[in-house]
């Protein structure tokens, strides 16, 4: 089984279209796919194809308003605080990230990701986490030298919780950096994506 987790598309078309263009089980969408929540209308017809199989979460530039609306406009999964079986695994996601600077509309603060974080807390292993927000203090989360924005909620969960994997983006400076998080396999996948293979 595969599933193909990318983040951070910012409308960039060609890259969308590129993940698109492979082949996978299922499909999650890890957050910003535009800018400021403006433009879904132009990127979902190129995920269109894979509507059944494409789970989404919002990023901190899409509410989850605009994620909820997106995904019934064009057939996909609004997969914002929600989990699935896929075989022995379970897969949860969350979107949004921490407060940043910027004040873009998909932000939590760190009781409101902690709180919302909880609902993974208590499902069956093996998990595959797919988060928008990185762990703070990680390569995950670098965005230059002694530069990191990650969150400690995110972080505390990784540690209690001990997901197989964890995937996440939002730090673009960080894409395509993997960690081991104790048990955890860590990766911020960025616009690349990541194909990931499960028994």
């Amino acid at each position: 089984m595969r599933l193909l987790i990318f983040s951070d598309i910012h409308g960039d078309k060609a890259a969308l279209e590129r993940l698109m263009q492979v082949e996978a089980d299922y499909y999650f969408a890890a957050g910003d796919l535009v800018n400021w929540g403006r433009g879904l209308g132009d990127v979902g017809p190129i995920m269109a194809p894979r509507a059944e199989r494409l789970y989404l979460i919002p990023g901190n530039h899409e509410s989850a308003a605009d994620i909820s609306n997106f995904a019934g406009q064009f057939g996909f999964h609004d997969f914002h605080g929600q989990s699935m079986q896929l075989g022995r695994w379970t897969v949860g996601g969350l979107g949004y990230s921490n407060i940043t600077p910027f004040k873009t509309p998909g932000e939590y603060t760190e009781p409101q990701l902690q709180e919302h974080l909880e609902k993974f807390t208590g499902l069956a292993p093996p998990l595959v986490m797919v988060c928008h927000c990185p762990p703070k203090n990680s390569r995950l989360d670098r965005a230059g030298e002694g530069q990191h924005f990650g969150s400690p909620s995110v972080r505390e969960f990784i540690e209690r919780v001990q997901p197989a994997h964890f995937f996440c983006g939002h730090i673009h400076e960080a894409a395509g950096q993997t960690e081991q998080l104790g048990r955890t396999v860590g990766m911020n996948v960025g616009k690349a994506g990541y194909l990931l293979q499960l028994d």
